[in-house]
């Protein structure tokens, strides 16, 4: 099963599909409103805002699984993120990221690209993967890695 024929369930309860992001790069987050690194969601708004025209995304899963820093329910991160960090970008529900109750979108993003160590596990909030247009992951960027960085790499794609 390749990126584009997952569905997931929004932050808001529908089904998204998908299959919208065929012709896409996309870039995969799993995020947290109480973490050291949440100020990231300005970085990825600003990704998203400058990018959004040239066939990107960003796509933000919530997870409470690192720390506990995510409790929130998904109305309240919804809002959290808009209202702190203005993010227009897709939220989907809260989601498990590793172990065995991880959902299948993140089985299938840690078994195409691992850890710098060799490890496949998320191993914390903010871990991003990049797809390309065709659905593979082309690279994946640990948690310290800044949506900054990232914005260098999708200059040379877009």
């Amino acid at each position: 099963m390749g990126f584009h024929q997952y569905k997931m369930k929004g932050i808001d309860g529908t089904d998204v599909a998908f299959d919208q992001y065929q012709g896409k790069h996309c870039l995969v987050v799993n995020v947290a409103s109480e973490c050291g690194m949440t100020p990231q969601y300005e970085g990825l708004q600003r990704l998203q805002s400058n990018n959004a025209e040239k066939g990107f995304t960003v796509l933000g899963f919530p997870c409470n699984q690192f720390g506990e820093q995510e409790p929130g329910t998904d109305a309240e991160i919804c809002d959290f993120a808009q209202s702190r960090y203005n993010a227009t970008f897709p939220m989907f529900s809260k989601v498990e990221v590793r172990g065995d109750n991880a959902c299948a979108l993140y089985q299938w993003l840690t078994s195409q690209k691992a850890r710098p160590d060799g490890k496949p596990n998320v191993a914390w909030n903010f871990t991003k993967f990049l797809i390309d247009p065709d659905g593979n992951v082309v690279e994946r960027f640990e948690p310290r890695v800044t949506p900054e960085e990232i914005g260098s790499r999708l200059r040379e794609l877009l």
